[in-house]
């Protein structure tokens, strides 16, 4: 199967094209633009200089570097945060720092988010007066046990 081939313009000639950290990876890595210190329990919306060129039937999934949550309380915000196939703006990421002491540093260039690019298929919602049953039914948050 060929590779899908998604047009990305470097919005900063001086940062790396997002990559796979390894082969068979799904998500590619995002960079930060700039250089930024991010409080404790504060959040930033940081550039990654680049926009994508998504074509429809495809959306990009912003997600947070497992590294950075584990070790740093570093997560995205609105994980996954969304790009749609026809936003051509600069990809930016909402980070938070969660730690309540500790303020971490971010380099520009360094690896903040993930990337995973996904298919979308073309779905149309319609009324219905009634749903199917189901073995869960109703049963909500929490009524799988913990």
């Amino acid at each position: 199967m060929d590779a899908l081939k998604i047009p990305v313009k470097r919005l900063d000639g001086s940062l790396d094209l997002p990559v796979r950290a390894k082969a068979g990876d799904a998500g590619f890595d995002l960079r930060a633009a700039v250089n930024l210190e991010l409080l404790p329990g504060k959040r930033a919306c940081v550039p990654c200089g680049i926009a994508l060129g998504l074509p429809p039937g495809f959306a990009g999934l912003v997600l947070p570097r497992s590294g950075l949550a584990a070790h740093h309380g570093i997560t995205v915000v609105n994980a996954p945060g969304l790009i749609d196939a026809g936003y051509r703006g600069e990809v930016k990421v909402i980070l938070l720092n969660t730690d309540d002491q500790e303020p971490f540093a971010i380099a520009k260039g360094d690896r903040i988010a993930q990337l995973l690019i996904i298919p979308v298929p073309e779905v149309r919602l319609m009324e219905a007066p009634e749903l199917d049953d189901t073995s869960r039914g109703e049963t909500g948050f929490g009524s799988s046990g913990v």
